[in-house]
């Protein structure tokens, strides 16, 4: 698994070694196989993420996370083919996540937990969209979320 970790904002500090293991397994062999996949993660703040979420989701407010798929996915299972692969890395990208650190902060203090944590939940939660994970009705939440506490349950972020 390949992550491109790009931060644009000058707001609290996030470990890019963190956002890099929740990555790595959600995507391990021991989840769900996939190691040819490519993502890209953006650390920002609140009015930039603003800006994308008004611009790609007619949205005029700010958000946590934010999703952007490129492949079909449903609940883990990527459809690809090799011409979606990337020639120059042989990876394929399967999207973009943007995070807002402003925001991860905000939540890490409402909810009573780390920022660490928060940053984990919110990068995992944002893979698993890029996977075809979604919320939409009560047994695709269960799933996400049942999926989303086994791999922080795993690394420690549950606590």
């Amino acid at each position: 698994m390949a992550i491109n970790i790009d931060i644009d904002f000058d707001g609290p500090a996030t470990t890019e070694s963190g956002v890099m293991e929740i990555i790595n397994n959600v995507c391990s062999e021991s989840t769900l196989g996939y190691e040819d996949l490519y993502a890209g993660v953006h650390l920002t703040g609140d009015e930039q993420i603003r800006g994308i979420n008004k611009e790609f989701r007619d949205i005029d407010a700010s958000t946590d996370v934010l999703s952007f798929p490129l492949l079909t996915a449903k609940n883990g299972r990527v459809e690809f083919s090799d011409l979606d692969k990337d020639m120059e890395n042989g990876l394929f990208l399967i999207g973009d996540i943007i995070i807002s650190t402003e925001k991860a902060a905000a939540q890490a203090e409402e909810y009573g937990h780390s920022y660490e944590r928060e940053i984990a939940f919110l990068t995992c939660h944002g893979m698993l969209h890029l996977l075809g994970y979604d919320h939409k009705d009560k047994e695709d939440e269960r799933l996400m979320l049942s999926r989303q506490n086994e791999i922080l349950n795993k690394l420690g972020y549950l606590k």
